[in-house]
Parts: structure tokens; sequence; C-alpha cells
């Protein structure tokens, strides 16, 4: 709770400190200590010591008593939000992958627009809903989580004045979102005709597999749509390619990772918690929707001339093992699963922008040759693109590992697995392109920013987690 009322308070502080502040080094180092200190007060409500302190005082704050002396989980706003231990470790994760998100890429907000402050602000608003989707434990808190996620980033889509694709991203991304909104309120509208409830808890006992009723089997699809629209699942990943190539670069780093992890553990919280009894009449339907998912990502990113647009493609596939995490209704290793993941991922795909957004040309050519340029810059693509790939020994090979393996412990759905492992040795193909640009290739890449000090430290250590979470995953689940 106290990490919600943080981001709010800290997206104000940075948009009056666009009004005070004309220096945008400084806005950039205002907004990066506020980060790191709201991954402190992530971390310190997680510590048994002093998370009760902070929650008796967050709870002070919003004049309701602490009844639960810092028990988990916690139930707040008249049980719309449910804060226990799974939520605050997954939120804490997701606050540290941004925190390195703007350490790396922060600095080059400035060269997007005017508006760094702004940009800075609209992140704080997204992580707000991130910590919503973790926590709800209402129906309308789901649709008011991801409304809050949503619309800062039709902002930051648009940002780019200047590029006729980046209004063309923001108009799409606005529409496409809308529209998936609507199939969402329907979903809802459905569920509570048939449950007349919107808590996600108190309808479990209203829906049995023996007398389902034909407006819950209606509203579950309807949600599973809307869900599906915001994490690119296959057929409503539509929009994804065109959004994310038109997206200033600096943005569909963190829109393409940190964004699309929170609405799968929304998509995952929802799904287990609430249908998990009555799967057999929505499991067969989200297996075929996964399987075209890792098709249509797979295949399609093997076309693409663009790093950036293959990259697009490439996080659809990525969404189809997400997915399994969902699919694995019976295992509870699908948590542990989709927190892995998300880091994971998360990690890798920011280091790879760190260094695309320091390329003139976006083109595998535009890579030729920059191993003999800059060995560093080649070496950490390498690893990165490992984990994408999911390499042994790299944080992406464990995270695939752990949602294929909660799957294969539900033991009915072998063939997808199989079919998984098919279609991440295509990814392979096209990740190592990029590989074997920089290494075997002639040519003399073009850098629109200077590699500083900092850059390549920052870099190193992100390649360090990389390695960390192929190595030793263990440091970053959730411990029993």
């Amino acid at each position: 709770m106290t990490a919600i009322i943080a981001t709010t308070v800290f997206g104000i502080i940075m948009m009056f400190t666009g009004l005070f502040v004309d220096n945008k080094k400084t806005v950039s180092s205002i907004a990066a200590v506020l980060f790191v200190a709201l991954l402190g007060i992530n971390i310190m409500e997680l510590s048994d010591a002093t998370g009760p302190a902070l929650r008796s005082m967050t709870l002070s704050l919003l004049g309701t008593a602490d009844n639960t002396n810092g028990a988990f989980p916690q139930l707040l706003f008249n049980n719309m939000l449910r804060i226990d231990k799974m939520s605050m470790w997954f939120g804490t994760a997701m606050t540290a992958c941004t925190a390195l998100y703007i350490l790396l890429i922060g600095k080059e907000f400035r060269k997007v627009g005017t508006h760094v402050a702004e940009y800075f602000a609209l992140i704080f608003f997204i992580l707000c809903g991130l910590y919503i989707l973790t926590a709800y434990n209402s129906m309308l808190m789901l649709f008011i989580g991801i409304e809050i996620m949503s619309i800062p980033q039709y902002v930051l889509a648009g940002s780019d004045k200047r590029n006729l694709k980046s209004s063309e991203a923001s108009l799409k991304y606005f529409l496409m979102g809308a529209f998936s909104t609507g199939i969402l309120l329907m979903g809802i509208t459905l569920l509570y005709g048939a449950t007349r409830t919107f808590n996600v808890t108190e309808m479990v006992p209203m829906l049995h597999s023996e007398s389902l009723n034909p407006l819950a089997i209606s509203g579950i699809v309807f949600i599973m749509v809307a869900l599906g629209f915001k994490v690119s699942a296959a057929p409503m990943h539509t929009w994804t390619p065109d959004v994310y190539d038109g997206t200033p670069t600096a943005f569909t780093a963190f829109m393409a990772t940190i964004v699309k992890a929170g609405v799968f553990f929304a998509f995952l919280r929802l799904f287990h918690v609430s249908f998990g009894n009555i799967s057999e009449h929505w499991l067969m339907i989200l297996a075929i929707v996964t399987a075209l998912t890792l098709l249509i990502g797979n295949v399609t990113a093997v076309y693409q001339q663009s790093v950036k647009r293959m990259l697009a493609y490439s996080s659809i596939a990525q969404a189809g093992f997400m997915l399994f995490s969902v699919l694995a209704v019976s295992s509870n290793i699908a948590w542990n699963g989709i927190i892995l993941y998300g880091v994971a991922y998360s990690v890798a795909t920011i280091g790879v922008f760190a260094v695309l957004v320091k390329m003139k040309d976006y083109t595998y050519d535009g890579f030729n040759g920059l191993a003999k340029k800059n060995p560093l810059l080649a070496f950490v693509t390498t690893i990165f693109l490992f984990s994408l790939a999911g390499i042994p020994l790299t944080g992406g090979f464990m995270a695939k590992y752990y949602v294929l393996l909660a799957v294969m412990h539900q033991g009915n759905m072998m063939w997808l697995v199989i079919f998984a492992l098919l279609m991440a040795a295509i990814s392979v193909y096209y990740y190592f392109r990029v590989i074997i640009a920089m290494y075997f290739k002639q040519g003399d890449p073009e850098l629109t920013s200077e590699v500083t000090m900092g850059d390549q430290v920052l870099l190193i250590a992100t390649t360090i987690i990389v390695i960390l979470l192929g190595v030793m995953p263990h440091w970053f689940l959730m411990p029993a």
C-alpha cells in the first residue's frame, strides 16, 4: 500500500519538477533518485522488521485501523485490494527492473522531446497501475489498474511529435486499447450477472462445472480476449508490431517488458484464483491461443529486417511462453514461473534496447562489425540475446524451464510443451542473426551517442544479473 501511495506522490513531484527545473540532466537525476527510493520502499515493505511499521503509518494516513497486526494478506478498501506476499514480491521485482531501466535508458528521454519530467511522471503512474494489478481483489480494481497503466502508455507512444510513426502508434494503441477495454467491461458485466459479485474470491463458490451459467462462460471468454489484447496474444496481437516500432525506442523497452509482465500477473491471479475450479471450460481455448501466439510470433520474427521490429514480434512469442504459467492451473510452480520469466525477460530486453537506442541504424546491417568497433556492446548484446533465445546458463533458459515444468506437472499438455520447444528452436535463428552480423560481417556501425563509463558499468551489471538468473534462479524466487 505504501508503494501505491509513493508512486502517486513521486509522479506528482516529477510533474512539478518539470515546471521549476529546466536542466534535463537534473530532472533525470531527480527521477533516478526517486525510482531508487521507490525500490527501497518496496524492499522495506517486504522486510519483516520494517514492513509492519510502514503499513501502520500508511493505514493511519488513510484513517484506517490496522486490525491485522502486520499479518498477510491485508484486505483494504472494502476488500477491493488484497496485498499478500506474492503480490509484494512481484511488485518489488518489477520496481527493481524499472529502476534498472531508468538507470540504463532514462537519459535517452532527452532525445525524444522537451517534456522529460512528464515522461518520468507517466512511468510512475504506470507503476501505480501495476501495483494495483498485482493486488486487486475486485474486478473493478482490475479494470482501474489496467486503465491507470494504459492511458500513460498512449501518451508515451505518441511523445515524439516530429515522427509521424509515433503519432500513428499512439492512435493505433489508443483505439485497440479502448476496444479491448470495452470487451473487458462486457466480460466483467456478464460475470457479475452470473455471480452477483465483483469480488474475485467470493465468486469462486458461484462457479461450478456442474451448473455453470452460460453468462459466466461468456464472461470468462470476453475477459480472456481482453487480456489477450493487453499481452499481445494471438490472434489479438495485430497492434503490437506497429505500436512498438513507432513508439520511441526508449519507451518501447518499458512497454514491452514490465507493463506486459504486470498484466500477465493479473491474468494468472484471476484465472487461477477465480476460474481454477472450472478450468476444463477454458483451458483448451487458452492452449490453442498459446500455440498460435508461439507460432505467429516466431515465424513472423524470422522475416523482419529491422532489429526493433524483430524484437516486437519476438515479444509476441515470449508472451506465448508466459501464457504457460496461466495454463498450469494445478501447479504452484506457475507463480514463481511468472515472476522469474517477468524478471528474466525484462532484464534481457531492457539490456538489448539499451544498446539499440545507441544505434543509428536499426536494421541487421546496422549491427555489422559492431564487435570490432565496440567489443563490450557486442558482448553484452550477445548475452542478452542468448537469454531471450533460452540458451542455458542465462535467465531466459531457467524462465522457460519453470513455466514449461509447471505445465508438465499438470500432465495433460505435453503436446504443447513439445510444440513450444520447436518454436524456441526457431527463435534461435532470428536472435543469432544479430550475433552473426556483429561478429562475422564487415561494417562500420554508427552510434548516436557515446558509451560512457557509467553505461559500461550498468551494462556489465545487467549482464551479470542475466547470468545469475540462469545459474542461481532461487535467489530471485519468493521464499516459501
